[in-house]
């Protein structure tokens, strides 16, 4: 059997909690396929754009709950739970790892999911059953600093570890909502959006990992698509988690404000196993 597939999710909006729309449904049926082709994980090590620290660190708490990291949405989101067990015996499991690849880390009592990690686990493994470990990560790394923090943690898949990393394939919020707020979420697809997401679509498939590395210099419309790169670096820790860095491959794509991509993307030996399950 194929070790576990290191993901990368396109969260979307904290409404997505509460509409999952095509993303949402793709990650319903995303923590069966895992748990039916590779069992069930033994922790999620989640790589969040929203737990962002000067050097990484683990949350180790014993236990796990949802935090509310945004405001101005529907405030039945401020009443959804995800309480599940931490993780910090593999806390200190990915600290060694991070050691031994002569990067700094840092070991926090600490717990807390952001909407970035929750939102696609409740959909997932809605029993909260499976225990979390967050990796904040410095935002000032470069793509090829993170894949190198996710090379490190690549012992990880064989030892039943789900790499999660959260973000969006595209992220430019002021694009999005140039006329208001009350954009529409139906809006068709923007060119430049589907220019950029289907070049890392490409490259990520053929594995050319030095281009997805210079995405900002190389990709159609990078700097529009994102015009900070938070959202996308977690792509690249679960691109590196994949055993030596692997290709990958676009298990979903979806979008919403016809910019805002939902994208998903799982890597190493077992993507394919688990693309073959899940209709794009």
């Amino acid at each position: 059997m194929d070790t576990l597939p290191p993901l990368y999710l396109s969260h979307g909006s904290p409404m997505t909690a509460l509409q999952p729309r095509e993303a949402g449904h793709f990650m319903q049926r995303l923590g069966p396929a895992l748990v039916e082709h590779f069992g069930t994980p033994k922790a999620v090590l989640a790589v969040s754009a929203h737990t962002l620290t000067r050097e990484p660190a683990l949350l180790g708490a014993s236990r796990q709950h949802a935090m509310y990291d945004f405001g101005g949405f529907d405030p039945v989101l401020n009443q959804l739970r995800y309480d599940a067990p931490g993780a910090p015996e593999l806390a200190e499991r990915v600290a060694a790892l991070l050691r031994q690849a002569a990067l700094p880390v840092h070991v926090l009592s600490d717990g807390g999911l952001d909407h970035g990690i929750w939102t696609p686990l409740r959909y997932m493994f809605p029993d909260a059953q499976v225990p979390v470990l967050p990796l904040g990560w410095p935002p000032n790394w470069t793509p090829a600093q993170l894949f190198a923090l996710g090379q490190a943690l690549s012992p990880l898949a064989a030892e039943g570890v789900l790499v999660m990393g959260t973000g969006s394939i595209t992220h430019n919020l002021r694009r999005v909502f140039a006329g208001g707020l009350n954009a529409n979420i139906d809006r068709g697809a923007t060119p430049e959006s589907t220019a950029f997401r289907n070049w890392f679509a490409d490259k990520t498939a053929a594995g050319d990992w030095s281009a997805l590395k210079a995405y900002r210099q190389q990709a159609p419309h990078a700097v529009l698509m994102h015009p900070t790169d938070e959202h996308l670096l977690p792509f690249f820790v679960a691109a590196g988690a994949a055993a030596g860095g692997h290709g990958g491959l676009r298990i979903h794509h979806s979008l919403t404000f016809g910019d805002l991509g939902m994208d998903a993307y799982a890597f190493g030996p077992g993507a394919a196993t688990l693309a073959e399950t899940l209709p794009h």
